[in-house]
């Protein structure tokens, strides 16, 4: 039975805050799980003596997994519901964590890929269930400022992930890089590089054991049942959910998690490119989610006190183009710092696109979620085209050649769909 969304009745309406809490929860373990992409793929180049390309098949096969469960994602989470649904996720999402431990500790990097893999398809149900629930948990003008809630939890856990993850896994990763590159007997290189990697194993263990114990608290924590109601017309089936402002939501969806990777998890290779030193860049990914961090806690005190979530969405594209231009125009730690910022531009993007992209999906709500969901493999993609073109556009170019497109798109996305609503679109069918 489908409870009816409320308006005008504070963030949740009359579901309370138990389930915005439980949501705000696993938020954290997303952001916890997801940001120490960044510093990993600065872990495995050393780790297993690889390239700029190689390295970066950690966020590639991470988010390029986003691409395969998503479909497969919506259509269990509809025969789990809710509350199954996020206990199952997290289940995997153990799984592919402990899978991870494990096989970085026997460096074996092809079958660590298969646990980020793994764990992709535990976020990609994680991801079909939450979203659609915090939008959806009360009145949609508020919609904005619940994601925003659920962004400072997810950043507070980004913030603190490569922190952990640099300071009591990668040590000093910069000295044993340099130790590892003049040692020439190769079975004391062997056992050098096998020590740093056995590091990791008992943190990613412990993080397996949390997840579980979540999943079992989920799963006996009572959720309501949510779908966004449908919009008004005589179209039924498939061909109601494929509306304009839907598809071009997930092109500029792929766009902007493209970017926010480039942000968050390419930032120490982006600083490298300056000649600074791995003791430094490994905790730059911490920047921008400090930066993005930021950027929710603004969203939250002014939607939709002061403007519009739309209208922010339009704001943030702009002061993300203009920092854009700015990194690309200085050097060393002023051009980093702007790339870090970046994050508070993008902070204020993903709680509008959603909410837009779902309007009117009704009974095809968890659909519309998983194939937004899918488009996060522009994480995948857009950063591999980057370490692919940089050493031929140079690692500044490249980077505004990516990104300024991309938050143009989000801009034209911004003014069409979010100002006009759906209602040209209604009118003409």
């Amino acid at each position: 039975m489908t409870a009816p969304v409320q308006s005008g009745r504070g963030l949740t309406g009359d579901y309370g805050l138990a389930p915005l809490g439980v949501a705000a929860a696993i938020f954290f373990i997303m952001g916890f799980v997801t940001w120490m992409n960044g510093p990993l793929i600065s872990f495995v180049r050393v780790a297993f003596d690889l390239s700029d390309t190689s390295a970066f098949l950690v966020p590639m096969v991470f988010y390029f997994s986003y691409f395969l469960f998503s479909l497969p994602a919506s259509f269990l989470a509809r025969k789990l519901g809710l509350r199954r649904g996020l206990a199952v996720s997290l289940v995997l999402c153990a799984a592919g964590v402990a899978l991870f431990g494990q096989f970085i500790a026997m460096r074996l990097y092809g079958g660590a890929l298969t646990g980020l893999l793994v764990m992709g398809a535990g976020l990609s149900l994680m991801q079909v269930v939450i979203n659609p629930l915090v939008s959806l948990l009360g009145p949609s003008e508020r919609a904005s400022q619940r994601i925003a809630i659920m962004g400072v939890c997810n950043k507070c856990a980004g913030i603190l992930a490569p922190i952990v993850l640099a300071t009591v896994v990668m040590g000093d990763i910069g000295t044993l890089s340099q130790r590892a590159q003049e040692t020439t007997d190769p079975v004391a290189r062997n056992a050098l590089l096998s020590g740093f990697v056995h590091a990791i194993y008992a943190p990613y263990m412990t993080m397996a054991v949390v997840l579980l114990l979540t999943a079992i608290g989920v799963a006996l924590c009572p959720l309501p049942d949510l779908q966004a109601p449908a919009l008004p017309g005589p179209l039924e089936g498939s061909r109601r959910i494929f509306r304009p402002h839907l598809v071009f939501g997930i092109i500029v969806m792929f766009l902007y998690v493209g970017v926010e990777v480039m942000a968050g998890d390419a930032i120490g290779t982006y600083g490298q490119g300056f000649g600074l030193p791995l003791s430094q860049t490994r905790f730059f990914t911490s920047l921008t989610l400090a930066g993005m961090l930021g950027g929710y806690i603004l969203g939250f005190l002014v939607v939709p006190r002061l403007v519009t979530q739309e209208r922010l969405m339009e704001l943030a594209c702009l002061l993300g183009g203009g920092l854009t231009v700015a990194a690309f125009l200085t050097q060393g730690y002023v051009s980093v710092l702007c790339v870090a910022l970046l994050g508070a531009a993008n902070a204020m993007l993903m709680p509008s696109i959603f909410p837009i992209a779902i309007r009117g999906a009704g009974a095809w709500t968890p659909l519309a979620s998983a194939l937004l969901v899918m488009a996060y493999s522009g994480g995948a993609i857009i950063p591999q085209i980057y370490v692919l073109l940089k050493p031929f556009v140079g690692f500044q170019g490249m980077f505004a050649l990516l990104v300024l497109p991309s938050y143009l798109a989000l801009l034209l996305y911004a003014r069409r769909y979010g100002r006009t609503g759906l209602l040209p679109l209604d009118q003409g069918r």
